[in-house]
């Protein structure tokens, strides 16, 4: 599944991204554009019951899902000020 949601919606400090910002190397088709020299937290990062619980049609739904599943959604909104 070309998801996303996890180059999005978590903050990937190895990356310098911020929560709820999406990963500059995410490609519109859904790849990463650096997968093989992508740091160790996404290689190591495997789709889990998460996936399942913020599942929806499009990324930024997927997103606004995992960002209240873990109490971010105000976090991101303080941060785009």
């Amino acid at each position: 599944m070309k998801c996303g949601t996890c180059c999005t919606a978590p903050d990937i400090s190895a990356l310098r991204k911020p929560v709820g910002v999406k990963c500059p190397h995410l490609g519109a088709d859904g790849l990463c554009g650096i997968y093989v020299t992508r740091p160790s937290v996404c290689q190591s990062y495997r789709p889990d019951e998460i996936c399942l619980q913020i599942n929806a049609p499009t990324l930024p739904e997927r997103v606004a899902n995992y960002l209240q599943l873990f109490g971010l959604a105000a976090e991101t909104q303080r941060d785009q000020r």
